[in-house]
């Protein structure tokens, strides 16, 4: 990798660029697949690219190839894309070279080692789970593991190489017998720790207590939401917000906002791209930034938006390490990293009279991003009777405002999860309105 990041830059310099970056990554992926309660198909797939942004006179031109042999093409045309555009104003610099932080567990050599063999079988696994509940079988899933290698290099000294594995694991269930009903668990981890037996049972024993579902008067009650529900929501809401380039747009409800409350002052939200095994853990975001810890909200107050180089430049500030690829075709956006949710823990199921219990949503995506209002379909919902979860929903539909959910945050429970880059537990909100 370093040889061909070093001669790319090269090029791209005898050129004309007067910066120049390359981000070359090498991914090893291995999926089974499964349908009602077989096993479909199992792949592995390899597959690498290099993505060339280079900067002449201010102006940012961009390209990739997933062929070797056709780099200095690749570089020309990022070379010759920058020299037509118009110069940007709000442009600085790439990042330079820094001290990086050491992270750990994300990396599982066990995971390197898999096989196929071994991926198919411990998607069986999955299925055997939720077919050792009675009367449920499996409609689709799948487990999966991956293994990534990746440089970014540029002109200023970033020289950063970073490698991790991952795996997932994934199963839909519905009943066979009385009253329909399906339901889903997962789980994501950087190392080979999950237990695939449990995600099926899980999700098998979900869908047999959600049958014969009761219907429910429209109100305003507590709502506790499974980490499932509450990261859905959260991230077509909230993130979206703390997006510098949407701030800088005029995009965002939380402009001229910090310093000021937003959520209750038991809440404490930090973005982690360092934490220990988390899902979106590295030494540095994806254009070469050190990663670091940001707190978002202190104490229910809010602290700082999210950054890459050129928005932060925008800003006359220094990037959170919050630039993030898609793929090696793209160049960098604003992500999250680790967004992690902190609350005093409690048994708040126990603590609850009367409310409702909420573990899957659906049309999150539905939600204005700039407002924080949403009304989505709740999945596998219960009501909740003297402090335990008593009988399951028919149908559910639960509206509001991100802001003033965060407002009415009155508990958290033990159940943290990684869902995705978002760590959180279950949290319970009240007066939040719901409609049967």
């Amino acid at each position: 990798m370093f040889d061909l990041a070093e001669k790319t830059l090269k090029i791209a310099e005898q050129l004309g660029a007067d910066e120049a970056e390359v981000f070359i990554i090498h991914n090893r992926s291995i999926t089974a697949d499964l349908k009602r309660r077989t096993i479909e198909s199992g792949k592995e797939r390899v597959s690498e690219g290099i993505g060339i942004r280079t900067i002449v006179n201010g102006a940012v031109g961009f390209a990739s190839t997933n062929m070797v042999e056709r780099i200095d093409d690749a570089v020309k045309v990022a070379v010759s894309s920058a020299r037509i555009r118009e110069s940007d104003p709000d442009w600085t610099a790439l990042p330079s070279n820094s001290k990086y932080p050491e992270v750990s567990g994300t990396f599982d050599k066990r995971i390197d080692e898999i096989g196929l063999d071994e991926c198919i079988s411990l998607t069986g696994e999955m299925i055997n789970g939720a077919l050792s509940i009675p009367n449920v079988n499996t409609t689709s899933g799948s487990f999966s593991t991956t293994v990534t290698r990746q440089m970014i290099m540029n002109t200023n000294g970033v020289e950063v190489v970073d490698e991790g594995t991952g795996v997932s694991g994934f199963v839909d269930v519905i009943t066979t017998e009385g009253d329909i009903s399906t339901a889903y668990d997962f789980e994501v981890s950087r190392s080979l720790d999950i237990n695939t037996f449990n995600i099926g049972k899980n999700a098998a024993e979900l869908a047999l207590r959600s049958q014969n579902g009761m219907s429910i008067e429209p109100q305003k009650t507590n709502v506790i939401l499974h980490p499932f529900a509450f990261s859905d929501i959260l991230g077509n809401t909230f993130e979206p917000s703390l997006d510098a380039d949407n701030v800088q747009k005029g995009r965002s409800s939380l402009i001229g906002k910090i310093g000021e409350k937003i959520a209750t002052s038991e809440l404490t939200m930090i973005d982690d791209g360092t934490l220990h095994g988390g899902i979106e853990t590295s030494i540095s975001d994806e254009e070469g930034t050190p990663s670091q810890r940001t707190t978002i909200i202190e104490k229910g107050v809010f602290s700082s938006y999210l950054y890459d180089s050129y928005t932060a430049g925008k800003d006359k500030t220094t990037s959170t390490g919050n630039g993030i690829r898609h793929s090696y075709a793209s160049t960098p956006s604003i992500g999250s990293r680790n967004l992690i949710m902190e609350h005093p823990q409690s048994d708040i199921i126990d603590e609850t009279e009367e409310g409702v219990f909420i573990n899957t949503v659906i049309g999150a995506h539905t939600a204005n991003a700039i407002s924080g209002d949403f009304s989505v379909e709740a999945r596998n919902a219960f009501t909740i009777k003297d402090g335990e979860i008593d009988k399951p929903i028919k149908s559910l539909m639960l509206s509001g405002n991100i802001f003033d959910m965060l407002s009415n945050i009155t508990g958290a429970g033990k159940d943290i999860r990684k869902v995705g880059g978002t760590v959180t537990p279950s949290l319970k909100i009240s007066n939040m309105s719901i409609v049967g």
